[in-house]
């Protein structure tokens, strides 16, 4: 196994530690403001979306693209995601509908690439440019979300002394999370269009 694939199960790895400070352990307040739990889930995701940067680098510069990574990166990708976004559900700060969209196209397409494997173990279907702005924008998103709602309560109520509904806090995520499910359905049909001669094999 090379560099780049490491980092890819790297990633995998650090789902568990996310989801657990993001959902699962007691949170604890940091200077009486910050939610720490969430503070750290948001490192852990960072530091998950860095190393998918830096390993589709090292697979590019140093020749290590393999069909085992063009496999194993994108399904690296859609797990730490969804497991942000089903985490997001449970805390409420997204609408259960939109992951389900979400989550019927990472089915549809995962379903296909190994379909094709099974036809031809050398007809691996790596990510388009469709599927790579919708995974960065989306993990851009569930950043932005985690960083709105961290930050939220103390910009307002600590510094400017004022109480901001929290419905506005809610549509910007909203908001963020729909052009996710415009840009996964745009990708999923690209992906299956591009590649529709595989699909009536």
């Amino acid at each position: 196994m090379n560099l780049a694939n490491k980092l890819t199960f790297l990633r995998v790895l650090m789902i568990p530690l996310f989801i657990f400070f993001l959902y699962f352990l007691p949170a604890p307040m940091l200077f009486g403001y910050f939610n720490l739990n969430t503070i750290i889930a948001l490192l852990i995701f960072i530091i998950a979306c860095i190393t998918d940067a830096i390993d589709g680098y090292v697979a590019r510069k140093y020749n290590m693209i393999t069909d085992l990574g063009k496999l194993i990166d994108p399904l690296a990708d859609k797990i730490l995601v969804l497991s942000a976004l089903v985490c997001f559900i449970q805390v409420f700060w997204i609408p259960a509908w939109t992951v389900v969209i979400i989550i019927a196209r990472e089915f549809v397409v995962t379903g296909f690439r190994l379909a094709v494997v099974a036809k031809d173990n050398k007809a691996v279907i790596a990510a388009d440019i469709w599927g790579k702005i919708k995974t960065a924008f989306t993990m851009g998103a569930i950043i932005a979300i985690m960083v709105f709602h961290i930050a939220w309560d103390f910009v307002f109520q600590i510094l400017f002394n004022t109480y901001v509904n929290r419905q506005l806090l809610y549509l910007i995520c909203d908001i963020l999370v729909y052009i996710c499910v415009v840009l996964t359905v745009i990708s999923g049909i690209t992906m299956i269009y591009k590649n529709r001669k595989l699909f009536k094999q």
